[in-house]
């Protein structure tokens, strides 16, 4: 999520945060998901998604200064009108305060269902450092009308410092076929890092150990290397890194893609479709700005893999809507498999 020029970016889109998206009604004649979505779909940073039963949730970086300023969660039934839900998190936890003073919310959540009960990872930081802590929150279940609802404050599963190479934000889990747990994160820095987790508790295998790097943004020394927000898929019996380059958070004016590369292992070396390294900025790119005879909705990132229960694959990620003062907003594609092997989003 994190560009040094967010903080700008959230001043200018809290005033459009504070006012709800009209509930307009979908067009009948629109073609894909993107174009149906209605109700409570902006401000929407960082988003991921899942579903319990027969309600879908997404939950995202918390905006402005509601009850969802921490974490926001939206539900919907359809996949197409959305509404505001509970935040799993109503204040950050003492130890995040003290881990990370300045820190006003909690960014990039991350959400699977393991053993059980539905893990949440989230990130504490502060625009620009790399000061920063990754969460866990756990429940039994996502419906707050269901016996046993309720979260609980698992406390921090990694944590970054300025000595640190990587930064500790934008979590994912993803459990290998072999039964190793992981967690993928980072933004800029030397790129993005995987830590072993212990599979009974969600938190590090091994305290203390360094991380694997999958992918980084080589640059000249002291300069930016935008990458970020990865998210592991498992399809085909090949294991697909999904990451951001460049830069988010600059309303309309940001560059934010997607790009994806495959490996045969969950710690890579993670390949594009022409062969390039994602470790040396390479990769095939998912999801790209409008093209200019549309030019509507501008860096879309931050994408989310989510498989639906008859095998349907979907991304969920964030673009910044021209149409709306450049709020960020949320998106939801069909994620198609072609002939090769690869994935394109449609």
């Amino acid at each position: 999520m994190r560009s040094i020029a967010f903080a700008a970016a959230l001043a200018a889109t809290t005033a459009s945060a504070q006012m709800p998206m009209p509930d307009k009604a979908p067009d009948k004649a629109a073609t894909t998901l993107n174009d149906r979505l209605a109700g409570d779909i902006a401000p929407t940073h960082d988003p991921v998604i899942i579903r319990e039963g027969d309600t879908y949730h997404v939950y995202s970086t918390g905006l402005g200064d509601g009850p969802d300023r921490i974490i926001a969660h939206r539900v919907s039934r359809d996949l197409v009108h959305w509404e505001k839900a509970a935040t799993p998190l109503a204040a950050l936890p003492d130890w995040a305060t003290r881990a990370i003073p300045g820190a006003g919310n909690a960014w990039a959540p991350d959400i699977s269902r393991v053993g059980g009960r539905y893990r949440l990872y989230y990130s504490i930081s502060t625009f620009g450092s790399n000061r920063s802590a990754i969460g866990l929150l756990t429940s039994p279940t996502l419906d707050p009308d269901k016996p046993g609802y309720g979260w609980r404050d698992e406390g921090p599963v990694v944590m970054s410092t300025r000595s640190d190479d990587y930064n500790a934000i934008d979590p994912n889990f993803i459990a290998g076929r072999d039964g190793r747990h992981w967690l993928a994160l980072g933004s800029f820095w030397s790129g993005l890092k995987l830590f072993a987790l212990d599979p009974a508790t969600g938190k590090l295998l091994n305290a203390g150990t360094r991380p694997v790097s999958i992918a980084r943004r080589p640059a000249p020394a002291g300069a930016p290397a935008p990458v970020e927000a990865p998210f592991i898929v498992d399809h085909g019996g090949w294991y697909w890194l999904i990451a951001s380059y460049d830069y988010c958070c600059k309303g309309n004016a940001s560059t934010y893609y997607t790009v994806v590369g495959r490996s045969r292992a969950v710690t890579g070396p993670y390949l594009g479709r022409d062969g390039s390294t994602m470790m040396a900025g390479g990769g095939t790119v998912l999801l790209r700005a409008d093209l200019p005879e549309k030019d509507r909705f501008r860096g879309p990132g931050h994408a989310g893999h989510f498989r639906d229960a008859d095998g349907t694959d979907y991304l969920v990620y964030h673009a910044y809507d021209r149409e709306n003062k450049g709020t960020p907003t949320l998106r939801l594609v069909r994620l198609r498999w072609d002939a090769d092997g690869w994935p394109a989003a449609r």
